[in-house]
C-alpha cells in the first residue's frame, strides 16, 4: 500500500509527499551531484558537487510544487475545492474535489501551470545572467533550474490527457462539441498515442545502451497511458452517477446498535443474520455515530472479540450528511473528502436512510455488467 506523508500546509492546502517521492528525490540528487555538476564544473571539490546538487534538487521539487500550487489557487478562485497537493514519482498532482464545470474554467486552470513554469524559468534565467562571474555555484543552480523549468513547461503542454496540454485540448473540444464525454475520449486517445510514442522511444534508447534514460522515458510513457485511460473511466463514472439520487441508493431498513457491542457480536448477530451492511450506533439512546461493513473489515479477526463498535465507528461529529435529492457524484465526493464509508440521508432533521460506499460500488458494478 502506498503511503503519503503530510509535511506542511500552505494557503489552507495540505502538502504531502508520496513514498515514491523519496526514491526520485534521492535519484535526482545523486544524478546531479554525481554526474551533472561534476561534468559541468570539474574543478569543484566533491563536497561542493553534493551540496549544490542537494540544493538544486530541493529547488526543482519546489518548482514542481509551485506549478501545482498555481493550478490549485486558480481552481480555488473559481469556486473549486482543493484538498491537497501530493509530490510523487512523476512530479505532483493537485487533488481537486470535482472536474471543472465549464470548458473555460478547465482551460484557464490547465494553462496556468505551464505558464507558471515559464515564469519560474525566466526568473532563474535572470538570476543566472546576473550572477555570472560573481557566484559560480548560484549561477550553476540558476542555469540548471531555468533549463529544467522550461522543459517542464514544454512537456506539460504536450496535447495528451492528462497532461496540462491534454486538458487544454479537452476544454477546446468540449467547447466546440458541448460534450464532455466525447472531448475526454478524444483527449484520452491522444494521450495514449503520446504515451505509446514515449514508450517506443524509451525502448529505442535502452537498445542503444542508454539504459537509465530509456527506462525513465518508458516509465513516463506508461504513467501517461495509465492516467489517460483512468481519466476517461472517471468521466464515464460521473456520467453513470449524475442521474442517480441518494434516495435511490440509500438503505431505509437500518437498525440501531449500542456502542458497547463487540465487533464479533456485530458480525454474528447483526451482519450475518440480518444481512445488513450499515448500522446507526447509539449511546444511552442517543445517536453516537455510524458503523459500516467497511469499518468491520479493517479489524483483524483475532481482535474482533475485544474491539467495541465505539472504537471503529464514524462518530456523530464527523458525519457528513446529504439530502435525499443529492446525486451520486456529490455523495462520492462527500465520502472521499471526509474519508468515511457511509453518509446518512437527512430530511427535515430526521435520518431517512444510509448510503454506504458499497451501495455506490454495487450500483456501478450492476451498470457495468449491463453495459449501460
Amino acid at each position: 500500500m502506498r503511503t503519503a506523508w503530510r509535511i506542511f500546509t500552505i494557503f489552507g492546502i495540505k502538502i504531502k509527499i508520496d513514498s515514491s517521492w523519496v526514491f526520485i528525490f534521492t535519484f535526482v540528487t545523486w544524478a546531479l551531484a554525481g554526474y551533472y555538476f561534476p561534468s559541468q564544473y570539474p574543478h569543484w571539490p566533491p563536497w561542493q558537487h553534493w551540496i549544490v546538487g542537494l540544493i538544486a534538487s530541493l529547488l526543482l521539487f519546489s518548482s514542481v510544487l509551485a506549478h501545482e500550487l498555481t493550478h490549485s489557487l486558480v481552481a480555488r478562485s473559481r469556486g473549486e475545492e482543493v484538498r491537497s497537493i501530493t509530490l510523487f514519482l512523476f512530479g505532483g498532482v493537485a487533488e481537486i474535489s470535482e472536474e471543472p464545470g465549464t470548458p473555460a474554467k478547465e482551460f484557464i486552470i490547465a494553462l496556468v501551470g505551464p505558464v507558471s513554469s515559464l515564469i519560474i524559468a525566466a526568473l532563474f534565467f535572470g538570476l543566472w545572467y546576473g550572477m555570472r562571474g560573481i557566484n559560480e555555484p548560484i549561477a550553476a543552480i540558476a542555469r540548471y533550474l531555468s533549463f529544467i523549468n522550461g522543459i517542464l513547461a514544454v512537456f506539460n503542454m504536450i496535447p495528451g490527457f492528462p497532461l496540462d496540454g491534454g486538458r487544454v485540448l479537452r476544454s477546446v473540444i468540449w467547447k466546440m462539441t458541448g460534450n464532455l464525454k466525447r472531448a475526454t475520449r478524444i483527449a484520452s486517445i491522444t494521450g495514449q498515442v503520446v504515451a505509446f510514442l514515449f514508450i517506443v522511444f524509451g525502448i529505442s534508447q535502452i537498445l542503444q545502451g542508454l539504459f537509465l534514460n530509456g527506462l525513465w522515458i518508458a516509465l513516463i510513457g506508461w504513467f501517461i497511458h495509465s492516467a489517460a485511460a483512468r481519466g476517461y473511466r472517471q468521466v464515464l463514472l460521473q456520467e453513470v452517477l449524475k442521474d442517480v439520487r441518494a434516495q435511490d441508493l440509500m438503505d431505509t431498513a437500518f437498525e440501531t446498535i449500542d456502542v458497547s457491542l463487540t465487533v464479533q457480536d456485530l458480525i454474528e448477530y447483526h451482519i450475518l443474520q440480518k444481512k445488513e451492511r450499515s448500522f446507526l450506533v447509539t449511546d444511552g439512546g442517543k445517536l453516537a455515530g455510524i458503523v459500516c461493513l467497511e469499518d468491520v473489515k479493517r479489524v483483524p479477526p483475532d481482535t474482533r472479540g475485544k474491539t467495541t463498535v465505539r472504537e471503529i465507528m464514524t462518530p456523530k461529529d464527523k458525519l457528513a450528511a446529504v439530502a435525499p435529492e443529492a446525486d451520486g457524484n456529490h455523495i462520492l465526493a462527500k465520502l472521499a473528502s471526509s474519508k468515511i464509508h457511509q453518509v446518512p440521508v437527512i430530511q427535515g432533521g430526521k435520518i431517512r436512510g444510509l448510503v454506504c460506499r458499497a451501495d455506490i460500488l454495487d450500483f456501478i458494478h450492476l451498470h457495468s455488467e449491463l453495459g449501460t
